[in-house]
């Protein structure tokens, strides 16, 4: 039998806030998805002037990076021809996404969810999503 540690809602609130600050701060209005464990949605915001596009995109960054259990930008490292992971991009019906802004989130060794941004730039939404895991974690703390 397993023990699973997961996300609930008052955590993806949480990460929601930290990334919405980091992105006002910006100036740059995301949509932001976070995702159990398994990479199924548990929240969702877009902001005021997210882009439409960026919905779906944001869901398949947090998805990624919790199924995966990796950060998306370092598929995109990976997935260019001649690299190991080519041609991923595609795998899953194409929801695995190699564009920066999808990271994993992490408590104690475990991986317990997934926050993808979209929006903005690559780094924007990484800058974003790290600032979500950032808050986070500082919760964690209190």
């Amino acid at each position: 039998m397993l023990t699973i540690k997961r996300l609930d809602q008052a955590d993806a609130r949480v990460l929601i806030e930290g990334a919405r600050r980091k992105a006002q701060a910006i100036g740059v209005p995301m949509c932001i998805a976070i995702t159990d464990e398994s990479g199924h949605l548990i929240a969702f915001e877009r902001m005021d002037g997210g882009k439409v596009t960026s919905i779906t995109i944001a869901i398949d960054k947090a998805f990624t990076a919790a199924g995966a259990r990796k950060a998306t930008h370092e598929y995109g490292e990976a997935s260019q021809p001649g690299k190991p992971t080519f041609g991923i991009h595609s795998a899953i019906g194409g929801r695995l996404m190699v564009v920066g802004g999808g990271l994993p989130v992490v408590v104690d060794g475990d991986v317990v969810g997934g926050i993808g941004i979209s929006s903005g730039t690559p780094m924007q939404d990484l800058d974003c999503a790290q600032a979500g895991i950032d808050h986070f974690i500082e919760s964690l703390k209190a």
